[in-house]
């Protein structure tokens, strides 16, 4: 007899009827709540004079999260906030969407709970949105020079404000119908509303950064011409290259990559699409991957009303506290539940994938189960265990396994841009590659990381490139590619 949970032996056929669609009463907002500010005054103030401050270690961008914490405490909101954006671009990007690595080197985090730095930073957010103060500072002189950015995500629109500010004139450019990449399209709107993304983006149309939409480069524009045209070019286009997982059964229809299922969800919420194709309503949908993609995936099926959810991952789960290979202050792997986990569905730890089941008759080519067997570790690498196979119900499955690195899109052939044996475009110390005046920032060049060092090396790569076209520069660089913080001036 099946599993209550889904689960079917080998032996049986997958041939269960659907449970009925639960009605959810869900909707896309945005799940998070305002602290209230008698909260965040108490989580302000648990920030100690601790001498050292770890927190900066944990932090790419060198946020001073001592001073704008204690500048909270004291009812100085503005002023917080006004420290806040001197080393953070996007405070209302990465107080909703990073993982907070500077709460894991807080020294109260030693033996106790860390302050809550995260919900700090997305408070000082609010409260600049809800006072109209994402004021824009256009820069006091402008510059004979041109500057090219290519990808609209954190680290290109950071590179993009630096170095408007710093009166170059900028373009960015965007191959998708709208600014802001996989902010926009890859996350749901339930953990960042478009709203925010709009905003943020008047300032900077009004400090003079240009936005060109609907334009590939490589395909639409050569980078040929590209280089031409401007003075130097900074590739920020993330890593797009979806992770693959080639077992029997991947070519079958209702197995997707995870950026396919929410970007155009994403697209339907936005009124740019008006149907799905890819739908998990009234499905039995596996998640591979129990990352922060595969969340937005439990939460976005959820939304769409499937019959159940249920994320599968390869490795063990994660404690609840820190392993001794990840003393304080290093970032833990700990067992976390979002916000989408609460709403609905299941984990399952140690599955290995073996195969996608095929249907029969009419079904042939789609989808309606996937092999699963006990993961074991033989000689360091994670294997499927003999004898322990079984069949999961699946009308939908969504591979949320990470990505690759960037797309080539033209730059070797088009300009010779060199790759790195990880498959991200190569750099020197300054951003730099090996073509003169191309500079790669963010993911491209670093590989699939976090929100908050997007946005750092977007920084860094603007007081690169202001350097290479001035001679000098006055922009900070928090960080080289390197992971060390380097001076460039």
């Amino acid at each position: 007899m099946a599993d209550p949970r889904g689960f079917l032996t080998v032996t049986e056929r997958v041939t269960q009827p659907k449970r009925p669609v639960p009605i959810r009463l869900m909707d896309y907002r945005e799940v998070t709540e305002r602290q209230q500010a008698g909260t965040l005054k108490s989580q302000a103030s648990r920030c100690m004079d601790c001498g050292v401050p770890f927190c900066h270690n944990g932090c790419p961008l060198g946020n001073l999260i001592p001073e704008f914490n204690d500048l909270v405490y004291r009812d100085r909101m503005d002023d917080a906030a006004t420290r806040l954006l001197s080393t953070n671009n996007f405070p209302e990007f990465t107080g909703k969407l990073c993982p907070a690595p500077c709460e894991s080197s807080c020294v109260l985090g030693i033996n106790q709970p860390a302050v809550t730095i995260k919900q700090v930073e997305a408070e000082l957010a609010d409260h600049l949105m809800d006072a109209g103060d994402f004021i824009p500072n256009p820069p006091a002189r402008h510059t004979e020079f041109r500057v090219a950015v290519v990808g609209s995500g954190p680290a290109g629109l950071a590179a993009a404000q630096q170095l408007t500010r710093a009166g170059h004139t900028v373009a960015v450019y965007e191959r998708d119908e709208a600014i802001g990449g996989l902010l926009r399209f890859g996350i749901p709107d339930f953990k960042l509303e478009k709203q925010v993304i709009d905003r943020r983006l008047e300032q900077m149309r009004a400090e003079g950064t240009i936005f060109r939409t609907g334009i590939e480069i490589g395909k639409d524009i050569t980078w040929q011409q590209l280089r031409r045209d401007y003075d130097a070019v900074i590739v920020a286009t993330g890593a797009t290259v979806p992770r693959e997982l080639p077992v029997p059964g991947r070519e079958l229809h209702g197995v997707h990559h995870a950026m396919e299922f929410l970007t155009e969800n994403n697209r339907v919420v936005a009124g740019l699409k008006n149907e799905r194709t890819i739908d998990a309503a009234g499905k039995h949908v596996i998640v591979l991957g129990g990352g922060d993609t595969g969340s937005d995936c439990i939460g976005t099926a959820l939304r769409q009303g499937a019959a159940s959810v249920t994320t599968l991952a390869i490795g063990k789960q994660p404690g609840t506290e820190r392993n001794e290979n990840q003393p304080w202050p290093m970032m833990p792997v700990l067992f976390e539940v979002q916000s989408s986990h609460e709403e609905g569905g299941e984990r399952s730890y140690l599955a290995s994938t073996v195969n996608f089941v095929r249907g029969e008759g009419s079904k042939q080519n789609t989808v309606i189960g996937v092999t699963v067997a006990e993961t074991e570790f033989v000689a360091g690498k994670r294997l499927p265990k003999p004898g322990t196979e079984r069949v999961i119900k699946a009308d939908l499955v969504l591979l949320a396994l990470g990505f690759t690195g960037p797309e080539d899109s033209g730059l070797v052939e088009q300009v010779s841009t060199e790759f790195d044996n990880r498959g991200n475009v190569a750099r020197d110390g300054y951003y730099m590659t090996n073509t003169d005046g191309v500079f790669a920032a963010g993911d491209s060049g670093r590989g699939q990381s976090l929100i908050v060092w997007a946005i750092a090396e977007g920084r860094a790569c603007a007081a690169s490139v202001d350097k290479f076209l001035m001679g000098s520069t006055t922009l900070p660089a928090p960080v080289a590619p390197s992971d060390r913080a380097i001076s460039i001036i």
